[in-house]
């Protein structure tokens, strides 16, 4: 679409006003691309975060009035690069971990909690259907829950069977190793395969979900036939809160990708997806690790605990602390963050 006369003029006024704040950005961003960020003066190094701020400024009021689309992908190009110069590249180790953790991380969870708490809902319903649907009659136990996944617990199984089976009693310790690696590993292929199928259109992350909670309904239904919830509540929570988590984290995110396709808003279909999907990075690298203290406290602590108040003391205290992570860790930084976001 070709520029009316006086949307040029407006273009030509607003670069020459603020031209030189860009280049001078430009031309620290190549030095320190070709020399390093340490061959920067310690003036240069002080400018760098100012140059940046008002390249977003720029780029803020650039969209707000519908500039020239070249202006504005030149400096969301340059703001971009600008970002990761300023606070990526150079930073040590341990400050990107530290970033990571105490703001991206919960700061990311935060802002696709909508995303996560559907795909809790739609998983909450799987496991209604799974628990009431296997309840009325345990042979459809195997409609939801592969026998190979099952271990050999299954409606066949004896209440003593399926009890000794959660107290890693005996002759049936191998029994439930390889139930809990598989419970750990399905959950897990559950999680990526929710997050990698969210760009179409994020139906079957919806499917995905409720079909998690199809089996553990069936086999929740499958342990209260035989007045063994509370036990086996208390075997899952203290790992399961976890992996569960991360499983919806996962799903939360395939949810995104797919509004993200659904509803582009202002850009491409593609463009979009690819800024949905640049923001949920650091959430899914926060999800795999999720998956990993869940199988660290699964293996470690099924072998050491099986008294089930502390269990279940174990599951609270998890369930607090990660309610507590996410809610209130890095909110401080979140204003400033949605600031200085290109």
């Amino acid at each position: 679409m070709t520029q009316s006369p006086a949307s040029s003029l407006k273009s030509v006024a607003f670069r020459r006003e603020r031209e030189a704040t860009w280049r001078e950005l430009e031309a620290l961003l190549e030095l320190a691309r070709t020399r390093g960020f340490d061959a920067l003066s310690a003036e240069q190094s002080a400018r760098l975060p100012h140059l940046y701020r008002a390249t977003l400024s720029s780029l803020s009021v650039a969209r707000a009035i519908s500039l020239d689309r070249n202006v504005v992908e030149y400096l969301e190009n340059l703001a971009g690069r600008a970002y990761h110069q300023v606070y990526g590249s150079h930073r040590h180790l341990r400050e990107v971990l530290a970033d990571f953790f105490l703001y991206r991380f919960p700061a990311g969870i935060r802002r696709f909690r909508w995303h996560i708490l559907l795909a809790t809902a739609v998983m909450l319903l799987g496991g209604a259907t799974g628990f009431f649907v296997t309840l009325d009659n345990q042979d459809r136990f195997y409609t939801f829950v592969d026998e190979a996944y099952a271990s050999g617990r299954g409606p066949g199984s004896s209440t003593s069977e399926l009890r000794a089976v959660l107290y890693d009693e005996h002759e049936l310790s191998d029994a439930l190793t390889t139930f809990a690696a598989s419970l750990f590993t399905h959950n897990a292929k559950i999680g990526i395969l929710a997050f990698a199928l969210g760009c179409l259109a994020g139906l079957p992350v919806m499917l995905l979900m409720f079909i998690n909670g199809l089996v553990l309904g069936a086999f929740a239904a499958l342990y209260h036939a035989r007045g063994l919830s509370l036990d086996l509540w208390g075997w899952l929570l203290p790992h399961g809160i976890t992996e569960l988590l991360a499983v919806l984290v996962c799903g939360g995110l395939g949810l995104a990708l797919g509004q993200a396709v659904i509803f582009p808003g202002r850009y491409a279909r593609l463009r979009n997806l690819a800024l949905c999907g640049r923001q949920a990075a650091a959430v899914v690298v926060g999800a795999v690790l999720l998956f990993f203290v869940a199988g660290l406290i699964e293996g470690l602590f099924r072998q050491l605990v099986t008294d089930i108040a502390v269990r279940y003391a174990v599951a609270a205290l998890s369930a607090c602390l990660w309610i507590a992570y996410f809610g209130w860790v890095g909110r401080g930084r979140a204003r400033i963050a949605a600031e200085e976001r290109p």
